[in-house]
């Protein structure tokens, strides 16, 4: 961080959204910190610090230990300061309505009237603070609306396709706070993907610059993270998208488990399953009706292409080997359009975040209804379709626009896994269509029928199960 010299005025602003709140100085740094050089990158964050009252130094009055750790307890007596400076213009006014056997009890208590602390850090203040706990305090200890969210679209594209700060995952302490700072621009990481470290201490040098970030909005980081990777779906394959937790069954007896192989092998990048049922169990009919079970369910997944299947067994010996292939594609052609199938839908989901028609803060309800438009906006229906013809396909529904019902499922269920929406397919005799989970609840998606007019049908996106159901009635 360049440093940069921060106003000497008489009062120091915290804009939040076109409102100015003034903290006022309460004294005047005069280099009382012999271990804070004039040209320490943090040098104007300490003396910020130091003006406002929210530090007096670490262990005497001449040092701030700017490499030393920050403990629990002096993380929460800077917040409580910041806050009581906020809401009476006097650092130490609001805690000294609390009583406290240890020097920061007071502070502790303060902020947990104000509910922005719980009762987490009961008996730990000695202990060094964590990054994440740190993160805590500070996204908590002023009003939200104080903060404008300057980088909420880049955060929350690079978080979600784990592009960018990849160290805080749901199961990271506090990680909904942590994200907010990288929001507002307090944070923005340790390295080039903006990497937290969220279970490490933190130094008091870094804890002067995010404070001072709160208070001064000229300091806030403005990420020049490259948005268009931290959205891009670019080299995807289909394999990606199927998730596996690798288990297998070498000799399924229910859906379940057949479900789970058939998930196996195609998160795998693979079109083969070997089955090793024990010798002499298996009959002619038990096969036949174990391989439309696979075929069935490989068929879930439209998008994968995969809509026939060779089976081979031995009775004797109990081995079923099972191989997925395409009737629209030869074998030798097959890895090639699906991988191209990926690559058209990738190209569309990356345009449609580029030109803000797909953005980060939307729904997965509205993401879902903007490639329900994009589809029917860009493919036709193929009226001179036969059983062989590519329009069968997602590859065909992408290339060329025109797609029949499981070509539009193939190729809209490919756009939603992209999303990392979780869906599938529900097919009849003669149709298919999809069925998603949007925002926790389950919708059935036909954009065939939502296509089939010339104007785009919306009462064919987002139906109930019986709504769906009752068309074929």
């Amino acid at each position: 961080m360049k440093r940069r010299v921060l106003p000497l005025i008489l009062a120091v602003l915290l804009l939040g959204q076109g409102t100015a709140y003034a903290l006022a100085p309460v004294r005047t740094y005069e280099d009382q910190f012999a271990d804070v050089p004039a040209g320490a990158w943090y040098y104007d964050n300490v003396r910020c610090l130091y003006e406002l009252g929210l530090t007096n130094g670490h262990g005497r009055e001449d040092r701030f230990a700017p490499s030393s750790e920050i403990t629990v307890a002096e993380v929460l007596a800077m917040a409580a300061r910041l806050r009581s400076l906020y809401d009476w213009g006097d650092g130490e006014a609001g805690p000294a309505a609390f009583d406290g056997e240890a020097w920061y009890e007071p502070y502790a208590a303060y902020l947990q009237s104000l509910g922005v602390i719980g009762q987490e850090f009961e008996g730990a203040g000695e202990r060094p603070a964590s990054r994440a706990e740190m993160a805590h305090v500070l996204a908590g200890v002023l009003p939200a609306e104080l903060f404008e969210p300057v980088n909420q679209a880049v955060v929350t594209a690079g978080h979600l396709n784990r592009n960018y700060i990849t160290d805080v995952t749901a199961d990271t302490p506090y990680a909904a706070d942590i994200l907010r700072l990288y929001a507002w621009g307090i944070l923005d990481g340790v390295d080039g993907t903006g990497s937290f470290l969220p279970g490490d201490s933190i130094p008091r040098s870094q804890v002067a610059a995010m404070v001072t970030r709160l208070v001064y909005d000229e300091l806030r980081i403005r990420l020049n993270w490259d948005y268009a990777s931290a959205y891009s779906r670019a080299g995807t394959a289909l394999q990606d998208l199927v998730c596996s937790d690798g288990t297998f069954f070498p000799a399924p007896g229910t859906l379940e488990e057949i479900h789970a192989d058939v998930r196996y092998m195609l998160s795998r990048g693979e079109r083969r399953v070997v089955l090793d049922y024990p010798q002499e169990t298996l009959t002619k009919e038990a096969v036949d009706e174990l391989t439309q079970a696979f075929l069935h369910t490989a068929r879930l997944y439209v998008e994968q292409t995969y809509n026939n299947i060779v089976c081979a067994y031995s009775t004797r010996s109990g081995v079923v080997s099972m191989t997925f292939s395409s009737s629209l594609y030869g074998d030798e052609l097959l890895e090639d359009y699906r991988q191209a199938t990926a690559d058209y839908a990738a190209s569309v989901h990356d345009q449609l975040w580029a030109e803000g028609t797909i953005t980060a803060d939307m729904t997965e309800y509205d993401k879902a209804r903007a490639y329900f438009t994009w589809l029917c906006e860009n493919c036709r229906y193929d009226f001179a379709s036969d059983d062989s013809s590519m329009s069968h396909s997602g590859y065909r529904a992408f290339a060329e626009g025109l797609a029949v019902c499981d070509g539009y499922t193939a190729a809209y269920n490919l756009l939603l896994k992209l999303e990392g929406i979780d869906c599938a397919t529900v097919s009849t005799e003669d149709h298919i269509w999809t069925v998603a989970t949007l925002d926790g609840q389950e919708y059935h998606i036909d954009v065939t029928w939502g296509d089939r007019t010339g104007a785009i049908a919306y009462r064919y996106f987002a139906m109930t199960e019986a709504d769906a159901l009752a068309r074929f009635q």
